[in-house]
């Protein structure tokens, strides 16, 4: 009997520590896989994979395996939501991640605080998301209304002084253009046209021609994936030359490859470092897991990916076992200064914008950004 209950006691244990090892922390991610936004959102979660599946290859965090469940919104705000919902009462998930797009991530604020949820590193820079402090946001990214703003002054430097603007009509545009026009009055000029489309159904055949006609020099173009890539193509059809600046949300191979022809000498934010320059401690980590994936390196969409996920661990990890969503957001909330490889993020209760880093690239002939 002695015997039996020793065999017993080394199988339970065995099963003990085999259901451990088994124990995962579902982290959800509603996002655009499909439809306008598509590429880049494959690149930036294919950066967030990276981290995360060398993290779960080392054990997982406290002994407990990453699991990142995605869902299509399909780039619609109400589907966007509706996953998310899934995602909290079905999935028990215990934080959002990555959510895509400025309506979209608006619709998911609402459950956040209805089931006291984390989102962590919204792939928005809204500032609705930064201003008021939103106990349950926490942004792994610089305000998109920096951007604009940096666009503007940079153009004004190099000797630009006609700049049109044309924008997304929805909250992200909205947002965006209050940027822009900080930029106009930090260097005392005015946009020679605002014009504004649609976001699901886009058409350029007016705004094309009054941008040809008015000779700008510069256009902000503010928008997502495939309309600004249409928009692009409008615009040189109807015989415009003018330098074209658009956004970190566009900071993607794939949209390199939707602007096709067009592409050379396009100017795009960025918000995080130069991804080919090896010196930053984050790029090389994130080239060096990218290439034993058999990938050439990484992109800027996935470096932001890259970030997230780091992010996303440290809370994990400091949340201790048994990461409850409160827990995670305690540990986002203490979070001082954390390097991430080159990148001071931190956090507190009355300041949830983790970085502030902006800076500008080119698309090269080559189809590569160029800073």
């Amino acid at each position: 009997m002695k015997q039996v209950g020793r065999w017993a006691a080394v199988f339970a244990a065995g099963l003990c520590m085999s259901l451990s090892a088994q124990a995962q922390i579902p982290i959800g991610q509603t996002s655009g896989f499909t439809g306008p936004v598509a590429a880049g959102v494959k690149e930036v979660a294919d950066g967030a994979k990276l981290y995360i599946d060398a993290i779960n290859a080392q054990g997982g965090v406290n002994g407990q395996k990453i699991e990142l469940i995605q869902l299509d919104d399909k780039f619609d705000p109400k589907l966007a939501a509706e996953n998310a919902r899934t995602l909290i009462t079905e999935k028990n998930v215990s934080a959002l991640f990555l959510s895509r797009g400025t309506p979209h991530t608006q619709a998911i604020l609402p459950l956040l605080e209805q089931y006291k949820v984390p989102l962590i590193a919204p792939s928005t820079g809204a500032m609705a998301l930064h201003k008021p402090v939103n106990p349950w946001v926490f942004n792994v990214r610089a305000t998109y209304q920096r951007e604009a703003e940096r666009a503007v002054q940079h153009l004004s430097l190099i000797g630009i002084e006609r700049i049109g603007v044309i924008h997304v009509e929805d909250s992200f545009g909205a947002d965006m253009l209050e940027g822009a026009k900080k930029g106009f009055a930090a260097v005392a000029k005015n946009p020679v046209f605002v014009e504004k489309y649609d976001r699901a159904k886009w058409d350029f055949t007016k705004i094309a021609p009054l941008v040809a006609s008015s000779d700008v020099q510069a256009v902000l173009f503010i928008g997502s994936g495939n309309a600004v890539a249409d928009g692009v193509d409008a615009i040189r059809k109807a015989g415009s030359r003018a330098q074209i600046v658009t956004f970190s949300n566009n900071a993607s191979g794939g949209f390199v490859k939707s602007l096709k022809e067009n592409a050379r000498g396009v100017i795009v934010t960025q918000v995080f470092p130069y991804e080919r320059s090896l010196a930053a401690p984050i790029v090389k980590e994130a080239h060096d897991y990218a290439v034993a994936k058999g990938l050439e390196g990484v992109t800027p969409a996935m470096l932001e990916g890259y970030a997230a996920a780091k992010v996303l661990v440290v809370a994990l990890k400091r949340a201790g076992p048994n990461p409850t969503r409160a827990k995670i957001r305690d540990a986002l909330d203490s979070m001082g200064k954390v390097d991430i490889g080159g990148l001071d993020v931190s956090f507190s209760p009355t300041d949830h914008t983790g970085l502030e880093f902006v800076d500008l690239s080119i698309i090269g002939q080559d189809g590569k950004f160029r800073r």
